[in-house]
């Protein structure tokens, strides 16, 4: 790896400033935060405006904020992005760390359509393929894609006389009882499925969300009953998150601390 350029550093270091508070900075405000040079900060400023990266705030002079050449860059990114191939690599290496089968699923009215999927490596694991299609309400991904839809969109997809398949005898297929799981899992932003979709197989999986943090698709992690635990699973469980926020990430989410 080459060395770092500290005035480029610097430089992008101001530009991620703008990411917090009103948007807005003056010199001074750049100079407090990052203790840097006046003179230094003067000339980044002033390099920065003539490239279009900042421009200043109309009626408050000495206040800047992001330009329109930032926009370009981010749109022409946005451009770029591919959820199953951005998905397919943040699968790998979930299931590099966990060794269990891990999938990137979207949602397709009441099913859910698996985008991408790493295998275990254990001789006992999920079989299933990337393309395959699934009833929502019996999968941790489908459940959670179903909880992050706003009420008037879960209704339309689940009225109350909706008639759930059973795939296994754990299955939900009361859209009451579905409700009141889908209620659980918005609250804890988690959704976890035990033997309802594969008697033998169960799953966690946390929510993957888009720039404009909108719930795109979700991320499960499947385990065959003999390596299921109460452990296993809050482990699972919190490297399904950080897999979430990574994809989540690649796709333009910033999360607010």
């Amino acid at each position: 790896m080459g060395r770092l350029v500290p005035a480029v550093t610097r430089a992008l270091d101001i530009l991620e400033l703008f990411l917090d508070g009103d948007g807005t900075l003056s010199a001074p405000d750049i100079v407090r935060k990052l203790q840097l040079p006046r003179t230094t900060v003067h000339e980044l400023v002033t390099t920065l405006a003539a490239r279009g990266y900042i421009v200043a705030v109309q009626g408050q002079p000495g206040r800047y904020r992001l330009g329109v050449r930032p926009y370009q860059l981010g749109s022409r990114y946005a451009e770029q992005l591919d959820l199953a191939a951005e998905g397919q690599q943040v699968a790998r290496t979930v299931a590099e760390t966990c060794d269990e089968t891990v999938h990137v699923a979207i949602l397709e009215y009441t099913d859910v359509i698996y985008i991408a999927k790493v295998d275990s490596t254990h001789a006992v694991r999920m079989v299933s393929a990337a393309g395959r299609r699934l009833p929502a309400h019996c999968t941790s991904v489908g459940k959670m894609l179903l909880a992050s839809l706003p009420e008037h969109e879960l209704s339309a997809r689940v009225p109350d006389d909706a008639n759930l398949i059973r795939m296994t005898p754990n299955s939900i297929t009361d859209p009451a009882a579905l409700r009141e799981a889908l209620a659980r899992i918005r609250e804890r932003g988690l959704a976890v499925e035990s033997r309802e979709s594969n008697p033998d197989v169960s799953c966690v999986a946390a929510p993957v969300r888009d720039r404009t943090g909108q719930v795109v698709a979700a991320l499960s992690i499947s385990v065959p009953m003999i390596r299921w635990s109460d452990e296993r699973r809050v482990e699972l469980e919190q490297l399904a998150v950080k897999g979430a926020a990574e994809l989540s990430e690649r796709l333009g989410h910033r999360s607010v601390a």
